[in-house]
């Protein structure tokens, strides 16, 4: 059984993208990159909104840029070796290889994917995220908390989302972000 990991980077404030739809404050440096990296590794499937979908479209051909580092090519190989599921009603053709669109989240879906898989599943998006949390298919939460204030935009959880989370990991980086690894241990329950 795939266990389903909702991953963010987000600032100090929670947000995962600024009131503009910014998040250049979020990039990673070298040493948090390669941290991800590892977390990734084991993930065979992604499944993403819309719009994470078409920021992640990057690391379809990121190699081959002359001046991608190593911990660049290392994460866009990682990347086109899953799976991956974008959920959209609008988008009408993927242009990444090993991906498929769903026009709805139905979790019945994805607990089958979960109940059959045999690596690692990501949730990522925000709104994707939130239903996914929503319907009790989220297993462990994996949060970069960066060292910004963003004051506003697009926040990592839903407002009503309430969750019981347990610590189970945790690391600072020199750069000062914060990754905090929790499980999920009660379904959430609106608020």
């Amino acid at each position: 059984m795939g266990k389903l990991t909702y991953t963010a980077i987000m600032s100090l404030d929670g947000y995962v993208s600024d009131e503009t739809g910014n998040f250049d404050w979020a990039a990673p440096d070298e040493e948090v990159h390669a941290f991800i990296n590892d977390l990734e590794r084991p993930v065979g499937t992604y499944l993403y909104g819309r719009r994470l979908y078409d920021v992640m479209l990057y690391w379809e051909t990121a190699d081959t840029g002359a001046d991608a580092s190593p911990v660049e090519v290392d994460y866009t190989r990682i990347w086109q070796a899953a799976d991956k599921v974008v959920y959209s009603t609008t988008l009408e053709k993927v242009s990444s290889q090993r991906t498929r669109i769903e026009r709805t989240f139905d979790a019945d879906t994805v607990r089958r994917l979960k109940a059959t898989a045999d690596r690692e599943i990501s949730v990522g998006g925000a709104e994707l995220a939130g239903q996914a949390l929503e319907a009790g298919l989220v297993d462990e939460c994996q949060f970069f908390v960066v060292p910004f204030v963003v004051g506003g935009g697009t926040r990592a959880f839903p407002t009503d989302t309430r969750l019981q989370l347990t610590l189970v990991d945790e690391r600072r980086f020199r750069d000062g972000t914060v990754y905090l690894h929790y499980g999920v241990e009660v379904a959430p329950t609106a608020g």
